[in-house]
């Protein structure tokens, strides 16, 4: 299944990206280059007589053992013999939206300090181990988790889950390591966010959209929060959420389930569930009942822009799935109907998206344009609406709707052909689904979507009150085009 990571735009000629920040941080990830100027995309296909059949394929189903400990920690492992690798996981049910009003970057913050060493391990040197053994770690954080991973031959799974739970029980969370991670976060920010053109745009959507729920903020957090930021604050943070009963381990790779329970109770169980209950408190967004609009100019963002966010439901609830294969509609490639729109037939923008960010709450679906010199924003969001409009009227051709499932068929298949991608998918399931049987059956979800489905949800969802619209416009004495310098002349 798709998420809203796989949809972030990647912006040509004059725009660079709009940030993976957007809806998570990786530690030490490289971001992926602009793609290529739009290639013209082929004529429309016409509707078949016939409605064609979605075939009957399904991935293999998995074997999902499911253990927890007695002090909370819960286990989700699939054996799969096929090669001498494990992948593990340990998914930390903390992300952005734990994080207090004036407080944002925490998560992210300790997606860094859990490699700056505990009681057994120095500062770094868990990553070393894991090259040591021949395999490779990393980390990410997004709204509603933080999730650690590596991949390694199979003999060091013993050593591993000793790694990993002395981290958990005895990280170094001291004045010097939270200081120097706390500049790597900020630098982090200057790169993907404050210096990139439109680097801002959904950072800003957001604390529009969001009046109460702390969906507001991205992930990457402010750099006033950051520089306020003390030692007792993050200590208080690590010891509220990074405990046992917060966290859940995913193991898949060629292992024995039996064994590998025995080494965690060997190596986690004597780490303590505390005594006090873990309470979140989430602020539950009101129902929006009117549009909200507003413009911003940044300096380094060039061209006009559209972005609008409607308000839509949580993943896995039902109304996510016709919405999810709405997104592969508009923007399942370069025949989607909004690159065919705009980009290709009307030639307004220089790209064009439109993707679901669904997560453990209630987020937004986007739709978003890069408007080509010349053009304006206004022009960007009306051929948006119209695309969408038509969505809420006209049932989606038959083959067209083939094609989308089909898109999610590939994508449950291909999404399985690692012992990585299967504990991704697992830990997904278990964290916020609170299912990881959903990885046997969440497909037949999308599959029994109909046109009438997609009809509705674009009719429920893809209103004005709904939506929040930033509109970007160049900033003072910014180039215009021979289309601006013409507009400019009609107002005279």
């Amino acid at each position: 299944m798709k998420t809203f990571r796989n949809a972030v735009l990647y912006l040509s000629a004059a725009c660079v990206i709009v940030p993976t920040a957007w809806a998570q941080t990786g530690r030490g990830q490289a971001t992926p280059p602009a793609q290529s100027a739009p290639k013209p995309a082929p004529p429309a296909a016409k509707p078949p007589a016939a409605a064609p059949q979605t075939p009957a394929i399904r991935p293999p189903e998995l074997h999902v053992i499911s253990r927890e400990l007695p002090n909370g920690l819960r286990i989700i492992m699939v054996e799969d013999h096929a090669a001498p690798v494990i992948n593990l996981q340990m998914w930390y049910h903390v992300g952005s939206k734990d994080e207090k009003t004036g407080r944002s970057g925490f998560a992210h913050l300790f997606e860094h300090l859990m490699f700056k060493g505990s009681a057994h391990v120095p500062a770094e040197e868990h990553s070393r181990f894991i090259e040591a053994f021949g395999g490779f770690d990393n980390a990410f954080t997004a709204d509603d988790m933080t999730v650690f991973w590596e991949s390694f031959p199979n003999n060091y799974l013993e050593r591993v889950l000793w790694l990993e739970a002395d981290r958990l029980g005895s990280l170094n969370v001291d004045q010097a390591n939270f200081e120097s991670e706390r500049e790597v976060v900020k630098e982090e920010r200057r790169v993907r966010v404050d210096n990139q053109p439109y680097g801002r745009v959904i950072e800003d959507l957001y604390a529009k959209a969001f009046d109460v729920h702390p969906y507001h903020h991205t992930t990457i957090g402010s750099m006033d929060d950051l520089n306020k930021a003390t030692i007792s604050d993050v200590r208080d943070f690590f010891h509220t959420f990074y405990r046992p009963d917060n966290v859940t381990m995913i193991i898949v790779g060629d292992f024995s389930a039996d064994q590998a329970t025995s080494w965690l109770q060997k190596y986690f169980g004597g780490i303590p569930k505390p005594a006090q209950p873990l309470v979140r408190s989430i602020a539950q967004e009101p129902a929006q009942t009117a549009e909200k609009r507003f413009t911003n100019s940044y300096a380094n963002s060039p061209l006009p822009a559209v972005v609008i966010g409607y308000k839509v439901p949580a993943q896995y609830t039902p109304d996510s799935y016709p919405l999810d294969l709405a997104s592969n509609i508009l923007s399942g490639g370069e025949s989607g109907r909004l690159y065919r729109k705009l980009v290709y037939e009307d030639q307004i923008a220089v790209q064009v998206s439109g993707a679901g960010n669904f997560t453990e709450d209630p987020n937004l679906f986007f739709a978003i344009s890069i408007m080509n010199q010349g053009r304006t924003s206004v022009e960007g969001e009306k051929e948006i609406h119209d695309v969408l409009d038509a969505m809420k009227t006209t049932p989606i051709p038959a083959d067209e709707l083939e094609k989308a499932k089909n898109q999610e068929i590939a994508a449950f298949i291909l999404g399985r052909e690692t012992s990585k991608e299967k504990a991704d998918a697992l830990g997904r399931y278990a964290v916020i689904g609170k299912n990881p049987g959903l990885i046997n059956t969440d497909l037949s979800n999308y599959l029994k979507v109909t046109a009438a489905d997609i009809e509705r949800v674009a009719r429920q969802y893809f209103t004005a009150a709904r939506a929040t619209v930033l509109t970007v416009e160049p900033p003072k004495g910014a180039p215009t085009g021979p289309g601006q310098q013409q507009n400019q002349e009609n107002k005279q």
